[in-house]
């Protein structure tokens, strides 16, 4: 089933394996992917003298991982295929203690202190691209914590299961069979929400406190140009964000970046980890920041691990996230017909009505992808024109099955309790309250700046943006803004790696003048 060429790669993936580790399979006999997934793991077993298959006769179909006899609390209720072969490797790497994806002392700590007995069940397809980072740090959660138990699940050969559950985008993941996530997440959003949702409890060890030249808070192109940008004049650097990427992660092709005529958001996102891996800069993912305070001109930052770090330099560079409607029904039936992301969610409305709320670029696109799977598509655009490209808009009025309304205010998405039945919207010229039966709603209205932690230290406008002026300095001295946070207009990759570099160069420069604590007023009469 494995190349020989991918053989001899996880071969050398498992080459440092010291602990003993078998694949432990219980299946019925005559399930359909019994051979597929035997088949599978006999080749990966094949590639190491520490890994053996144990297959026995039970019910449905799952995997196990076994380390030194003991059973991980790790179970694939899926053929691991396709993006999750990935996962099946590191699940073993990661059990060992290997793998660059394992957390930080603090976050580890932060997985640790989960007192409560959870079951984690993460429904998932083999064709998200969404899926392994979430799975991922699902298993890491449970490696780490004997509390927590994850099961992946393959909707595609549990398909009663997910009916019956009314999922309809993936990853949906249920902790003791309540839903509490549902799409891309990284590690440090997934333990957040955990953490609202069972018991922890809390090491009462001090508070880590740190002290840095420039903190960098954001880990995509702007976040990471910044750092790297600091780090080379020398200065002590960290990084806060969520995850390196950020909003790059989730771009499947990169046509624009000057001099790389394509790569994708996973190549330019490991880019962008290993060029920061090259100086001595402490990367700190899976935090948010929770709360800024400027005393004596110094800037506290505290993370969602309990962190404070000082600094006399802070470069906010966190970019935007996905708008939501905001409308009655949205929140409820997200993962149950409303979806965001089209290259993941599409082929659970094959043959189904969907609506897609926006008609700029990323609207277009969508109904673009969608017009080959679902059978009918309406576009609602708010404006009496679409805004998105020429090209795009001549593709769309030549596909039969969509269809596109504009002047149309959604004002509530519509479900039977399960799942969305119907999208209404207000029709701006006549007024009229009209609805539109539909399986499913792709939003698609464009990013909201990440500003909303820092609005009460630095002027942001109507938008939320952060304003800064041409040296990406905002109105507090010794702060400043980079990328699709900030008032910039154009938020392109290769603007915002622009805009990085050009912040940390203004803090360099206002370092050396000793402008970076004073207060605003002080600078008004200097």
């Amino acid at each position: 089933m494995l190349e020989q060429a991918l053989k001899s790669q996880v071969t050398a993936l498992f080459g440092n394996l010291k602990s003993e580790y078998t694949l432990k399979v219980e299946v019925a006999e005559d399930h359909s992917s019994k051979n597929d997934l035997v088949t599978l793991l006999e080749d990966v077993a094949s590639t190491s003298d520490k890994v053996t298959l144990d297959v026995q006769n039970g019910e449905g179909l799952s995997l196990r991982i076994v380390k030194d006899n003991q059973p991980s609390n790790i179970v694939f209720r899926a053929v691991p295929t396709g993006h999750e072969f990935t996962t099946l490797l590191m699940a073993v790497l990661n059990l060992e203690g290997l793998g660059k994806n394992l957390p930080d002392d603090g976050v580890t700590a932060k997985i640790k202190s989960i007192s409560e007995k959870v079951v984690i069940n993460s429904y998932i397809s083999l064709t998200c691209t969404n899926c392994p980072e979430v799975v991922q740090a699902l298993n890491v959660m449970a490696i780490l914590n004997p509390n927590i138990e994850h099961n992946i699940i393959d909707g595609g050969i549990n398909k009663e299961e997910v009916e019956k559950l009314g999922i309809q985008a993936v990853p949906t993941v249920l902790a003791n069979g309540e839903q509490f996530h549902v799409g891309r997440a990284s590690l440090g959003e997934l333990l957040a929400k955990l953490e609202s949702t069972v018991e922890t409890k809390v090491d009462p060890a001090h508070v880590i406190e740190k002290e840095y030249d420039v903190v960098v808070v954001g880990g995509g192109p702007a976040g990471v140009a910044s750092a790297v940008y600091s780090a080379r004049k020398g200065f002590k650097v960290a990084v806060v964000a969520g995850v390196i990427g950020g909003q790059v992660k989730e771009t499947v092709g990169i046509e624009n970046m000057i001099s790389i005529t394509k790569t994708t958001g996973a190549e330019l996102t490991a880019n962008l980890y290993s060029h920061l891996k090259d100086y001595s800069i402490d990367i700190l993912e899976n935090r948010m920041v929770e709360n800024v305070e400027v005393v004596d001109g110094y800037k506290k930052v505290t993370t969602s691990m309990g962190e404070v770090f000082t600094t006399p330099s802070l470069i906010i560079a966190t970019g935007a996230s996905w708008r939501k409607l905001g409308v009655p029904g949205e929140t409820e039936y997200i993962g149950s017909g409303v979806a965001f992301c089209t290259h993941c969610d599409a082929p659970y409305f094959k043959n189904k009505k969907v609506v897609v709320v926006g008609g700029g670029n990323s609207g277009l696109e969508a109904a673009i992808d969608l017009s080959a799977i679902a059978s009918e598509v309406t576009v609602l655009e708010f404006m009496d024109t679409l805004k998105g490209d020429q090209v795009l808009q001549d593709k769309v009025n030549a596909l039969p099955n969509v269809t596109v309304v504009k002047n149309a205010a959604t004002s509530e998405v519509i479900g039977d309790g399960k799942q969305v039945t119907a999208l209404q919207y207000k029709d701006r010229a006549t007024e009229e309250i009209k609805s539109i039966k539909t399986d499913g709603v792709f939003v698609q209205i464009g990013l909201k700046a990440n500003s909303d932690v820092f609005k009460e230290i630095v002027k942001t406008n109507r938008m939320g943006e952060i304003e800064i002026d041409a040296h990406c300095r905002t109105n507090q001295p010794g702060i400043y803004a980079a990328g699709d946070v900030s008032i910039v207009p154009y938020k392109q990759i290769v603007i915002a790696m622009g805009e990085g570099s050009k912040a940390a160069l203004s803090s360099f420069e206002d370092s050396i003048k000793n402008l970076q604590t004073v207060n605003a007023q002080e600078l008004e009469l200097a």
